[in-house]
């Protein structure tokens, strides 16, 4: 049985597209595969499989040594489980940067392109069956596209991911923007998160100057839910420093889907340093907004310098 998975901190486009894709090896390959997720389930995740009626995917625990495996949606392999480059790698689909560091004991068959969202991907790679796609899986192909342009507000949405949206949505009868305000109701309900569920919820690590940082980011339409909780999210932020032998600092942006900007948590020297360095502006408080910030892939990495 191949597992089929993505990242950690899984959200909704690594899980649905776990999903849509060992639903497609399983339909139309001679492949039998299972869909996995690596992590608890943030709330919009959780309210698109409600919504098309499927089942949360198990939790992937270890990895086998020569198990089969497709990764979807990162090629980090500090996004992966430990051992994943003893397993046996058949597919790498993704759509972010190339890291490197995932190595495989054959040839392995990797598509990698310059669209918002993985599930756009599978809709091409699918083929000729994607016109008579099951409405659930159309649904959470949708959904994937929606949650990782927000809408089509984020700067990473090309044309095509619009186009697929738009012709999911005609073969669903659903209305986008109504679903995809849906959607984003469902994620800025985080009262049942703790503060550090919060700063790992959708976290990446990433390298800036020699120094390993946690950026995690929080997208919502009622910011002030999140940054209410600011004086024990920081002291939550000292704690899992503490913890995370590999992190030197976290950097917590909360998105404001509806505004479009961010708001970083800047409580010490070096989460100042970075913030001043990387966007250009003066920091005189424990908060910096930066209007016109909404993308972690392709504005906040980038950007992030000492």
């Amino acid at each position: 049985m191949t597992k089929v998975f993505g990242h950690k901190s899984p959200d909704t486009d690594a899980t649905c597209s776990a999903l849509i894709w060992a639903w497609y090896l399983n339909e139309h390959t001679s492949m039998d595969a299972t869909p996995r997720v690596l992590g608890a389930l943030n709330t919009e995740t959780q309210f698109v499989l409600a919504k098309w009626n499927t089942k949360v995917p198990e939790l992937l625990e270890t990895i086998a040594e020569g198990e089969d495996v497709v990764i979807v949606d990162t090629n980090n392999p500090q996004e992966l489980p430990e051992g994943i480059n003893d397993a046996n790698i058949i597919q790498i689909i993704d759509h972010h940067k190339l890291v490197g560091g995932i190595e495989t004991a054959g040839p392995v068959d990797i598509t990698m392109r310059a669209v918002a969202c993985t599930a756009t991907i599978l809709h091409d790679l699918i083929g000729e069956p994607v016109e008579d796609l099951p409405k659930d899986i159309a649904g959470l192909m949708l959904s994937c596209i929606l949650s990782d342009t927000l809408g089509f507000r984020s700067p990473t949405t090309t044309p095509h991911d619009k186009d697929v949206a738009e012709a999911l949505a005609e073969h669903l009868e659903i209305d986008i923007e109504d679903y995809a305000n849906e959607m984003f109701a469902a994620k800025s309900d985080v009262s049942a998160f703790s503060e550090k569920g919060l700063l790992t919820l959708d976290s990446k690590k990433y390298d800036v100057g020699g120094k390993n940082f946690r950026v995690s980011v929080l997208e919502t339409t009622t910011p002030q839910t999140i940054l209410s909780r600011k004086n024990e999210l920081v002291e939550a932020m000292t704690t899992l420093k503490e913890e995370e032998s590999d992190v030197d600092e976290i950097l917590l942006f909360v998105i404001d889907i509806f505004k479009e900007e961010a708001t970083v948590f800047t409580p010490n020297a070096l989460t100042k340093e970075v913030i001043e360095k990387s966007f250009g502006v003066a920091v005189e408080s424990d908060t910096e907004v930066l209007p016109g910030i909404i993308s972690r892939k392709k504005q906040i990495l980038p950007s992030l310098k000492l």
